[in-house]
């Protein structure tokens, strides 16, 4: 089965996410506007973190993301953030879905949530794009690194989200934070996420404020949470800003770039090992560059690029660091798939990701020269 069957489209209602579809529609009729009909819920099968569902009421559809139930990490599933950012990003040039509503009483469903538009359009999951033509992936990446461009182009505080982040030193905050998140997750002993976690304070880039201005970052940007276009390389929606904040931009830029350091296979979308020459894809190379022209963050003679604001040991770090928190991540979803309220039926299978990708981070480690 593909990963399109796995994780596209939905299903009914898992059993452990259920709640009283009659309470939210009274709900709804009160606080979403035009909202009218007799309410139906399905949930989509996708996600490994908030558990996320249609509703289809009066002709249309709408998307309600909620909290799970049961024991949650601190700071984790942040529903209400999502509601925030999405709101302030809707008169920018980053393309979201409307928010209509954050519900922070949890007498209604169990647990916080927020409803907003349901965009149609297409979610892909394999990077490799196979059944696309090699302009038509030239395409579609370039739509991508033009949009988490815009995003990191947006001024926060002109957006009423100067205070969405801490200022400065964001690479430590976040280093301190993933590594008391994995800690608080931990499902088993995993000597290379230990290594990196002594590691990873002691390699850190200087924080030098003039270079590292804090801007809006996604925290989770890959092609599998943007919604493109029916039919054209444009993106309709960025979807699940559960851990956004304000950070250095190149480092949510690295995240976005894992996916060339990822081999496909047991569950991994990634390009590793694909022959993206053949395919019109560009290279991470390449694909840095265009972020670093379209952000300002390098310069350019004629078109051609010509200098980097990223030196080689920084760029590594930042993978490393990305590749130990998504190791975090792994980890937070196999606690909850062993509590029995991980939001996908492949969550085992996710948090058997956490060691070989540790290892891998930890190999990469050894590479950042400074």
């Amino acid at each position: 089965m593909s990963d399109t069957d796995n994780f596209s489209g939905t299903r009914p209602v898992a059993a452990e996410h259920a709640f009283d579809i009659a309470r939210l529609a009274e709900y709804l009729r009160a606080h979403v506007d035009g909202y009218s009909g007799e309410l139906t819920v399905e949930q989509f099968k996708g996600g490994q973190s908030n558990p996320t569902f249609r509703l289809t009421a009066g002709g249309k559809n709408y998307v309600l993301r909620r909290k799970p139930p049961g024991v949650l990490l601190p700071s984790a599933h942040a529903v209400d953030r999502e509601f925030r950012v999405i709101s302030a990003l809707a008169n920018t040039n980053v393309p979201v879905a409307r928010a209509y509503a954050l519900c922070e009483d949890v007498s209604v469903i169990g647990t916080m949530f927020y409803i907003m538009d349901c965009v149609e359009g297409r979610i892909l999951w394999d990077p490799a794009l196979p059944s696309m033509t090699n302009d038509e992936r030239g395409a579609h990446y370039a739509e991508m690194n033009r949009v988490i461009s815009e995003l990191h182009r947006v001024d926060p505080v002109a957006v009423w989200l100067g205070e969405y982040g801490k200022p400065g030193n964001y690479i430590e905050r976040q280093v301190a934070r993933w590594t008391k998140q994995y800690r608080a997750a931990e499902t088993e002993t995993i000597d290379a996420a230990n290594q990196l976690i002594d590691w990873l304070p002691e390699h850190a880039p200087a924080y030098i404020p003039e270079r590292d201005e804090a801007r809006i970052v996604h925290g989770d940007f890959r092609i599998d949470n943007v919604i493109f276009h029916p039919t054209q390389a444009r993106i309709l929606a960025v979807l699940d800003w559960e851990l956004s904040t304000l950070g250095h931009p190149l480092v949510d830029f690295a995240y976005h770039c894992m996916v060339w350091h990822m081999k496909p296979g047991n569950g991994v979308r990634g390009l590793a090992g694909v022959d993206i020459a053949a395919l019109g894809i560009p290279t991470e190379s390449e694909y840095l560059q265009s972020y670093l022209q379209r952000t300002g963050r390098g310069t350019a003679d004629n078109g051609r690029f010509i200098a980097s604001s990223v030196s080689a040991a920084d760029w590594n770090y930042y993978l490393v660091f990305n590749m130990f928190r998504l190791v975090g991540i792994l980890q937070g979803i196999m606690a909850r798939a062993l509590q029995g309220n991980a939001s996908s039926a492949r969550a085992l299978e996710a948090g058997r990701r956490a060691r070989p990708l540790a290892e891998q981070a930890w190999a990469l480690a050894q590479m950042v020269k400074r």
